[in-house]
């Protein structure tokens, strides 16, 4: 091996800091500010567009309008979540895909008696957000440079470890920098997998204050995890560095490949709280509006790195695998969601919009000073305010007691450069069926689709062009009594 135990994990410390400057950043904040899709499959079937939905989902969109719940209800779910990614990467295309299912919501709603009014408690499990993804490529890079180059040129002892890279020195022997024999022209491919889920348990209630007017309020805390698997390779197909890459390193003679395994994993734990407001003048509308207070975030994260390299007659070094835990908090920005509702000859027609200003995530403890100020630096200048939208259709036949449903929702980009390609666009739709007094069954899909791209390293020299499709499908009971 070219190098001992003890050098090797001291380097390999170095190396780590190096290449956490490319995790804890505005991307982290982002996948737990950007709000979910997932309620439960009445709410979802009109795309989550009535805030006066009495049932368990107004727990999740618009707590105040479990005060127009008369029943008593017991609401369970199951959810079904398939992702597809099309990457192009230099002149290739890949495919793939990841699937989970899992329980989606569990949860009460408990009207009491009262003389007048209403006053009603909700609790319960819901899982808010899907952090499935997949994404696979593989393409000849034919430009002037590659992640060794790259880790070369930051001096990351990564590169040196696996024979990549070597000392630069002047006439008198004093270190100038690192340097690497590769130039580019490699073929570059990789795997990365995401999962993990974002869980909340809830406990809300809502009263009417005055004749059709209700508040309410929720209080969420949250657990889940995170989990991000990147496999990367380069390989010399065309067979262009078949010298030593290290002149003083017989071991370095015709590269083969490049492989560098890097994981983050995640445990979250969370809290915050939703305020709601419903006012139903007429058994026709409704006017509601939502406020969502910011989510205190703690992040227990553990970052994992390995590697190798592959040479002439099997000769290589790997990397001895290194592991670092540290602890940091996120605030997520507020959410402001407004909406109506208006029903006539069985049918609904629903609408809301949520704003947020995603300027405001903020890494708040934990990290250095220095990450944190640069890391909310970097959260102002990229982002932006955003105002999604929701819009559904829901129509009852008498005979047989159906339900259908239908919508379209929306969830921008908050990046703000990026162009309408990389909003999110669902489509929904489903079906209710009311078996009898007590037992309902409602199941609901919704298809969505976005573009985004990816580095693998630098800014815009390895770019993968990804397009993405989401489907979730759901299927809720609900006994009433």
């Amino acid at each position: 091996m070219k190098y001992f135990v003890v050098a090797a994990k001291l380097m390999l410390i170095v190396c780590f800091f190096s290449i956490q400057s490319f995790a804890q950043n505005s991307n982290d904040a982002l996948r737990l500010s950007e709000p979910g899709v997932i309620t439960n499959a009445v709410s979802l079937g009109t795309a989550n567009s009535n805030l006066a939905l009495d049932n368990y989902a107004a727990v999740q969109l618009n707590p105040a309008a479990l005060g127009s719940i008369r029943k008593f209800q017991l609401t369970g779910g199951l959810l079904f979540n398939s992702l597809e990614n099309e990457t192009a990467f230099f002149n290739s295309t890949t495919q793939y895909s990841q699937n989970s299912m899992t329980l989606n919501q569990l949860g009460i709603a408990y009207p009491l008696p009262t003389a007048r009014g209403s006053l009603v408690f909700g609790f319960g499990y819901s899982k808010v957000k899907e952090f499935n993804g997949a994404q696979k490529f593989n393409g000849f890079n034919s430009s002037n440079h590659s992640m060794i180059q790259d880790l070369a040129n930051f001096n990351d002892d990564i590169a040196y470890d696996l024979g990549l890279s070597y000392p630069l020195k002047d006439a008198n022997n004093n270190y100038i920098k690192d340097t690497t024999g590769i130039a580019g022209n490699l073929n570059q491919s990789g795997l990365i997998l995401q999962e993990g889920s974002l869980n909340s348990w809830s406990f809300s209630g809502a009263v009417e204050i005055s004749p059709n007017l209700f508040v309410g309020a929720s209080f969420n805390i949250y657990t889940g995890a995170y989990r991000r698997d990147r496999e990367y390779y380069e390989d010399d197909t065309k067979n262009l560095y078949s010298g030593l890459l290290d002149p003083n390193d017989s071991a370095t003679e015709d590269l083969q490949s490049f492989f560098l395994n890097d994981i983050i994993d995640w445990d979250l734990s969370g809290w915050d709280m939703k305020l709601g407001l419903l006012f139903k003048p007429d058994r026709y509308s409704s006017f509601a509006a939502a406020i969502k207070l910011p989510t205190q975030y703690t992040i227990r994260e553990n970052y994992y790195i390995a590697g190798s390299s592959y040479f002439k007659n099997n000769a290589g070094y790997d990397l001895v695998p290194y592991d670092e835990t540290i602890e940091y908090d996120i605030q997520t920005p507020f959410e402001l969601s407004l909406g109506g509702s208006y029903s006539i000859a069985g049918l609904t027609v629903s609408g809301s919009g949520t704003m947020i200003d995603y300027t405001q995530m903020e890494f708040t403890d934990g990290l250095t000073t220095e990450k944190r100020i640069t890391n909310n630096k970097q959260i102002k200048d990229d982002f932006t305010t955003t105002f999604g939208y929701n819009l559904g259709l829901e129509y009852e036949i008498p005979y047989p007691n159906v339900k259908l449903r239908g919508g379209f929702m929306t969830i921008p980009s908050p990046y703000k450069a990026d162009p309408s390609e990389f909003d999110k666009m669902f489509l929904t739709g489903g079906v209710g069926f009311v078996l009898s007094k007590v037992l309902v069954i409602d199941a609901a899909y919704s298809y969505g689709w976005w573009e985004t791209y990816g580095d693998n390293y630098g800014e815009n020299l390895s770019r993968t062009f990804q397009t993405i499709n989401r489907s979730d499908f759901i299927v809720s009971m609900t006994y009433r009594m």
